[in-house]
């Protein structure tokens, strides 16, 4: 099934996808995140948040909980479940279409690096995943379920490990897949 599925992404990955994705990825990263990001923190009264840390632990997020406030932390869940819904999905068909049509260019990497186009599915994944167990914790503060908090941590953690492999995948078939045009141009 992952053979499939990341055969199909190749399929029909295409040069004008690429671009596309990244107009959309660019448009998104300079006009909503830092938007979003002003609305947090005028919600929040913080602009540290579990969704934008690499590593953090229980103690830090109930912190965090605390800080934030019984509206902040509303604000904090609204976030996850509208906003935070849509940038999952565009960073992931950023990277998948990059990688899947980079791969394409390069048939040596067909078997070694067959899978690289779904570590964004992944990284997506956990995303959401990260985003229900903090909705959690900041849901039922000021009860604690450690569980939770560590699973929101551990998700943070897989997440921005697999956003930052995918994207040295992206910059490294990405150049590969152009030295390999310039050679072939020659």
């Amino acid at each position: 099934m992952l053979t499939h599925l990341s055969n199909w992404f190749q399929q029909k990955s295409s040069g004008w996808m690429v671009i596309g994705s990244l107009v959309i990825m660019l448009l998104f990263t300079i006009l909503v995140l830092p938007a979003q990001a002003k609305i947090s923190l005028e919600n929040t009264g913080s602009s540290k948040s579990p969704d934008t840390s690499l590593l953090y632990t229980p103690a830090e997020i109930y912190q965090m909980a605390e800080n934030y406030g019984p509206d902040g932390r509303q604000a904090y869940i609204y976030a996850r479940w509208t906003f935070d819904l849509v940038f999952p999905f565009v960073y992931a068909g950023f990277l998948i279409t990059g990688i899947s049509w980079f791969l394409k260019q390069l048939p040596a990497s067909k078997n070694l690096w067959q899978f690289a186009n779904l570590f964004p599915i992944t990284a997506g994944l956990f995303d959401f995943l990260e985003n229900s167990a903090t909705s959690l914790v900041m849901y039922i503060y000021p009860a604690r379920w450690t569980g939770i908090a560590l699973l929101a941590a551990i998700f943070s953690g897989l997440k921005w490990g697999l956003i930052l492999l995918s994207f040295s995948g992206y910059f490294f078939f990405g150049t590969a897949a152009f030295i390999r045009w310039l050679k072939r141009k020659q």
